[in-house]
């Protein structure tokens, strides 16, 4: 076992006098060692109750003869962050997430590792960590937050908060039914509702295999997943006695199963960022042009919220991601071992899809995949969109130029009615560097949306978008303005063209006037940076690779 190197022989005996000043007996130092890796925090709605769930793991760790050894992560809500400077410090997390289950996990010799994420950025993190290490590893996420009715009768989430600040600042809703709205969002713990990133996430790491089946989809609030929880414990101590390692599940084969699943689910553009910086710690390559290769060919079967009317409750009732697979068939490759046997094995189990949710791959909502990769002078090594959640109408799109250098004001151009039907509004220097951090845009995108704007106004930006957002919302541009991308050089009026069916993005400038641009040069915003975002300012790769730390 891989904690050998800390407990067995008569040099060790220091080692395990620590060990035994933490409490342990000399049968629990000869157990199978497993590091229970834990996001808890107070402050994170999807992270509250995940000692709950590390119980629960310890549970099943203890009744399979391991010895569970818990230790924990940082852990930022985008939803929190949103909006104001926290949120440029919500993308660099995942690598401090990596970096530091890497050190804990090297240090103290585990011999197996489950992992308990929950939200945005700590799901990919500790999927980069666990690839990084290559021990036996098993995933049991926190569960998505429920939906429930409200008095008028609608099923809400976070980005229905988002919108409702919009309707109020446009007039639209009195300040009673925003409280309304507000005090109804969010009833439960667990990661926000829709097929947002945290769930988007945790659902391509059931897909990938890392996580036994149901174990992305059952509401936090389910006993079924404090018994998952338990089964999860129980089924490391077995991965470790039968020396399963992270590599021999996350292959080039599950990493397509997971694109593919993304493409029929429709998720969120972070998923592109997540599985990039995953393949890179695996030694696979990604390239953004399988997007849409993988597009073409799989249809979007799925439409969560924000792309449609449906929670992560009721794909969950409708089967889950196992349903999801059976019913892509042959687009799967099911020989690909996961955490539980081989892909087929658990499909074998499958006995329900349920057609609301899960549509057949013969009568899809769209006979191409949820997101696409766009490309142009504009986006000349890539951008990408959640092509499932754009209005028809808003597929192919020539519109007027905003151009704001930040989100903040754009925000206030938003709310204060200065954007109009038929405008592409701009966000620049909010890139991976220039940002730094690359900040979400739920705010802005999600005024739009209030305001009832989704239709007639696009925005692009070299920064991100929460999986919550809706409508012709283009971000990860690269190079980014910093880098001195063609986004930089944006002037207010210019027209942009916009073709998510053909995959285009491009400003409908001539070339002399881009080089006169280009000539007369263009200085970025001054952001006095210490601490951590300035060591992330300098180290971070651009979004198309990968955004991790250069090498």
């Amino acid at each position: 076992m891989n904690s050998e190197s800390v407990k067995a022989g008569a040099e060790r005996a220091p080692h395990r006098s620590l060990m035994k000043a933490a409490g342990l007996s000399d049968r629990q130092i000869g157990r199978p060692l497993i590091g229970i890796v834990n996001s808890f925090s107070e402050i994170v709605p999807g992270h509250a109750h995940l000692q709950t769930i590390a119980r629960a793991v310890k549970d099943g760790v203890l009744a399979a003869g391991g010895t569970p050894l818990e230790f924990n992560t940082i852990a930022v809500c985008d939803g929190i962050a949103m909006g104001h400077e926290g949120m440029r410090y919500s993308l660099c997390t995942r690598e401090l997430i990596a970096d530091c289950v890497e050190c804990m996990v090297r240090a103290h010799r585990f011999d197996g590792l489950v992992f308990i994420p929950s939200c945005d950025k700590i799901v990919p993190g500790m999927l980069m960590a666990a690839v990084r290490l290559n021990l036996p590893s098993i995933f049991i996420c926190g569960g998505p937050m429920l939906s429930i009715r409200d008095r008028q009768g609608r099923f809400l989430d976070l980005n229905s908060v988002f919108e409702a600040v919009g309707a109020f600042k446009a007039g639209a809703i009195a300040e009673e039914e925003l409280r309304e709205i507000e005090d109804s969002a969010c009833p439960t713990c667990g990661s926000c509702s829709g097929m947002f990133t945290a769930n988007s996430m945790n659902c391509l790491t059931e897909v990938i295999g890392l996580s036994l089946p149901g174990a992305a989809t059952v509401p936090a609030v389910y006993s079924k997943r404090i018994r998952l929880a338990k089964q999860t414990g129980e089924r490391i101590v077995e991965l470790v006695r039968e020396g399963v390692t992270v590599r021999q599940i996350v292959t080039e084969r599950s990493v397509k199963n997971a694109i593919i699943a993304d493409m029929a689910l429709g998720c969120s553009t972070n998923t592109i960022l997540h599985l990039d910086a995953i393949c890179d710690e695996a030694g696979i390559h990604f390239d953004l042009s399988i997007v849409n290769q993988i597009s073409e060919s799989t249809p979007n079967i799925c439409k969560l919220a924000p792309a449609g009317s449906h929670h992560v409750q009721d794909f969950d009732a409708a089967g889950g991601i196992q349903a999801l697979l059976k019913e892509l068939g042959e687009l799967i490759d099911t020989g690909c071992l996961t955490v539980s046997g081989t892909v087929a094995q658990n499909l074998e189990k499958v006995k329900y899809i349920g057609r609301e949710v899960i549509r057949s791959k013969d009568d899809p909502y769209s006979k191409t995949g949820g997101l696409a990769v766009l490309y142009g002078n504009l986006a000349e090594r890539g951008a990408v969109v959640k092509r499932s959640a754009v209005a028809p109408d808003m597929l192919r799109f020539t519109g007027k130029a905003r151009v704001f250098d930040g989100e903040e004001q754009a925000i206030e151009a938003i709310y204060g009615g200065k954007i109009q039907k038929g405008d592409v509004v701009v966000i620049r220097y909010e890139g991976p560097a220039g940002g730094p951090g690359m900040r979400e845009m739920l705010s802005p995108t999600s005024a739009i949306a209030g305001m009832g704007l989704d239709a007639d106004v696009a925005l692009i930006t070299d920064g991100r978008f929460s999986g919550a957002t809706r409508g012709a919302a283009i971000g990860h541009v690269s190079p980014e303005a910093a880098d001195d991308g063609l986004i930089a050089y944006v002037e207010e009026g210019d027209h942009i063209e916009i073709n998510i069916p053909e995959y285009k993005l491009n400003l409908l400038v001539d070339e002399d006037t881009i080089q006169k641009r280009r000539g007369a040069g263009k200085k970025p915003p001054e952001r006095e940076l210490t601490g951590y975002l300035a060591r992330y300012a300098r180290l971070v790769s651009s979004a198309d690779s990968r955004t991790v730390f250069k090498k």
